[in-house]
């Protein structure tokens, strides 16, 4: 995989396994407050920010402990 430099497209990879239709005020919401803040950390250091997602480790989300919701 490829290093993910847009906030759009690195926004997009975050929410994909959540299967969104796209048209939820919360989902716009969401996608509004997270550009905001990669956009923001992408202003304030020297050299661009890039995810490359296969250097992270994997998150479980224990749902039965934290609501299916």
């Amino acid at each position: 995989m490829t290093e993910i430099r847009s906030a759009d497209a690195i926004i997009d990879f975050c929410l994909a396994p959540l299967g969104l239709d796209g048209g939820g005020a919360a989902e716009r919401e969401v996608r509004h407050r997270m550009a905001h803040v990669i956009k923001t950390y992408q202003a304030r250091i020297p050299q661009p920010v890039a995810v490359d997602f296969n250097a992270m480790p994997p998150l479980v989300i224990n749902e039965a402990a934290h609501g299916y919701e």
